[in-house]
């Protein structure tokens, strides 16, 4: 073995039983930590959330729309994945509320869940407001990406949507996650 690999090897070693040495009887007078434990939904092969994560309280309309989002993915023939990134991207879209024209404040023509617009084909304005249909059509979006099971959320999501803020989908995979644990087998 190299002389220099061999004493950087040691170095490390050293280095490394020295921090325990020293922070080990901090650690243990330390004072312990006040926290609840939180029940936490965990997709094994699932990719861990990127990022900072963002939560909001869901109201009883958010909470239906969760579930309808899982009904028409379960209906779909579709893993609980495509729940998590459907519920992501309409948490980042509309906080999970099916809006329909916003005046001055709408982003083009987008409504419903998911944000989708009639002018790009998405469907007539009362089609992307029904929660089943904005779904599937999502869904159908989704299932075209290839390896969108294995892809970080963000990067399946922003090629079905195309948003001027690719990266904002991250933000809910958790609390997407945490919701399909808690509604997908009720």
């Amino acid at each position: 073995m190299n002389t220099i690999i061999r004493k950087s090897m040691l170095s490390v070693a050293g280095l490394a039983f020295a921090g325990g040495v020293f922070a080990g009887p901090i650690a243990a007078h330390a004072n312990p930590v006040d926290a609840k434990p939180v029940a936490v939904a965990v997709q094994s092969d699932a990719p861990k959330p990127q990022g900072d994560q963002s939560h909001i309280t869901l109201n009883d309309e958010q909470t239906a729309n969760v579930k309808a989002i899982i009904a028409a993915t379960k209906k779909a023939g579709l893993p609980e994945r495509a729940a998590v990134i459907s519920i992501a991207t309409s948490l980042q879209e509309s906080k999970l509320e099916n809006l329909g024209h916003l005046g001055d404040a709408n982003d083009h023509d987008s409504l419903g869940l998911f944000q989708q617009r009639p002018t790009s084909g998405w469907g007539t304005p009362e089609q992307i407001t029904n929660p089943e249909y904005s779904t599937t059509a999502f869904l159908k979006g989704l299932k075209q990406v290839d390896g969108w099971q294995d892809m970080p959320l963000t990067d399946a999501a922003q090629t079905v949507q195309v948003s001027a803020y690719p990266d904002a989908y991250a933000q809910w995979e958790q609390q997407a996650t945490d919701l399909v644990g808690q509604h997908w087998n009720s």
